[in-house]
């Protein structure tokens, strides 16, 4: 088969962008082919935009060492690029007893993973940090930030253009072809009209839509445990008006699998609240307004002057979570597919939290399989 592009991305978020600049500027011609009208539109926009440290994930996981990777390449490229974005610092904060225990676990598990200057810290301490938390004590960690989503998107999108990728907007991928030589990709518009093309590569960055694209180059996806479990987070905003600041990013210590609604702070400084977490078979971004007393109760665990009529609804986003309900935490899948018979297709799929920090390391390790093809 005659490839018309060495590599086609299929997904034009954090992670797929990545992976086009990445492999553009090692010398790959590459076409990012996008469903929708524009990059980042699903969960690169609709979440915290919170740069990690990596305090959670098991040593030696994808999470953690990609994440670790991943903060350093970040805040790197914000510097050199001026994208938007603040090394705030975070409090992960315990409201019970029983939780200064899991803070220490934590810190000694983000020191495996690399977060730099980890310190637990007294109620005192807290206090002085930010005057409106009623906690117990905390980790803090210096190094977790945020940055502009959406402008680290266009600049994985600008450096790929400028090594001469491609970006294909409004194009739904419906085949994949596998060939000697490569694949062939076909594709549909808006208007129905179908597209098709060849390639000697091709990287799954589908988000939501990953385990079906998998699915499309023939791959059984529950077999392979690719099968996605969308699970949507709500946000809620505060009023400007409400007599509470923070300056940093706020956590309560995880429970029941998931990390809690937090506090978080956009680059205009505006706090938001969330996520929330609910499994969900239809993917939708309506977030219910009655919602603000729930929110509400659960940040007056460390936010007591809380008031639900200060809170209004805000956006949703959808993780493509690859742990169903109940079950344990999953690791990314960054995996070349020559094993199961599809060489040079790379499966990015679960790439949930931390993977807009994750994002350039990421694109690296794809860059890296397909070095050699």
């Amino acid at each position: 088969m005659q490839a018309d592009v060495d590599v086609v991305v299929v997904g034009a978020g954090a992670v797929g962008l990545a992976c086009a600049a990445a492999l553009a500027h090692a010398g790959r011609s590459v076409v990012v082919v996008e469903r929708h009208a524009r990059v980042g539109s699903e969960a690169s926009s609709r979440n915290s935009e919170v740069i990690h440290a990596g305090l959670y994930y098991t040593a030696g996981s994808l999470k953690a060492t990609l994440c670790r990777a991943g903060r350093e390449a970040l805040y790197a490229r914000c510097e050199r690029m001026k994208l938007p974005h603040r090394r705030l610092g975070k409090l992960l904060v315990a409201t019970r007893a029983a939780e200064l225990d899991s803070l220490e676990d934590i810190r000694q598990r983000g020191q495996e993973n690399g977060a730099p200057g980890l310190e637990i810290i007294d109620a005192a301490a807290v206090a002085s940090m930010e005057p409106a938390l009623r906690v117990l004590g905390a980790l803090h960690s210096p190094d977790s930030g945020i940055v502009d989503a959406i402008a680290l998107c266009l600049s994985y999108a600008a450096e790929a253009e400028q090594h001469g990728a491609a970006l294909v907007f409004r194009q739904d991928v419906t085949q994949i072809e596998a060939r000697a030589g490569g694949y062939r990709i076909g594709a549909r518009g808006p208007d129905g009209a179908a597209s098709e093309l060849c390639c000697a590569a091709v990287v799954n960055a589908a988000g939501l839509d990953s385990d079906r694209v998998a699915a499309l180059a023939g791959l059984d996806v529950d077999a392979c445990g690719y099968r996605l479990h969308p699970c949507k987070g709500d946000y809620f905003s505060l009023a400007p008006s409400a007599p509470l600041k923070l300056s940093r990013l706020v956590y309560p210590v995880p429970t029941g699998g998931g990390l809690g609604v937090h506090a978080t702070l956009d680059l205009a400084g505006r706090i938001r609240f969330g996520p929330d977490a609910e499994y969900t078979r239809e993917v939708h971004y309506a977030v219910d307004p009655a919602k603000a007393a729930r929110f509400a109760a659960s940040v007056r665990r460390y936010l007591p002057g809380l008031e639900a009529s200060w809170l209004s609804a805000d956006y949703a986003g959808v993780r493509a979570k690859l742990a169903g309900p109940g079950e344990p935490a999953r690791d990314f899948v960054v995996a070349e597919e020559s094993r199961a018979g599809l060489p040079g297709f790379v499966n990015c799929i679960g790439i949930e939290s931390p993977g807009l920090t994750a994002s350039p390391a990421i694109g690296a390790r794809v860059a890296g399989l397909l070095g050699s093809l």
